[in-house]
């Protein structure tokens, strides 16, 4: 198995909310499929921060919002 080919699950259920980030932006709690806890994925307003395993927020890899987008999500 890879690196990146775990299956994951990250339910987010938002219907008609208006969400603007603050100073310590959105944490994602992340699970694999059997449910076991994997990390935890913050956005705020000019970072991404994971945080694998128990390591807490402030203490993960972080990098700019602007380079996780262009780095990450121009393959889209």
């Amino acid at each position: 198995m890879g690196q990146y080919d775990l299956d994951m699950k990250v339910a987010l259920d938002v219907k008609s909310i208006d969400l603007t980030l603050k100073n310590n932006g959105i944490v994602l709690h992340i699970y694999d499929n059997a449910n076991k806890f994997v990390g935890k994925l913050r956005v705020g307003q000019a970072t991404v921060e994971w945080c694998k395993g128990k390591v807490p927020i402030g203490n993960g890899k972080k990098i700019t919002l602007e380079n996780f987008i262009a780095n990450h999500l121009n393959v889209l």
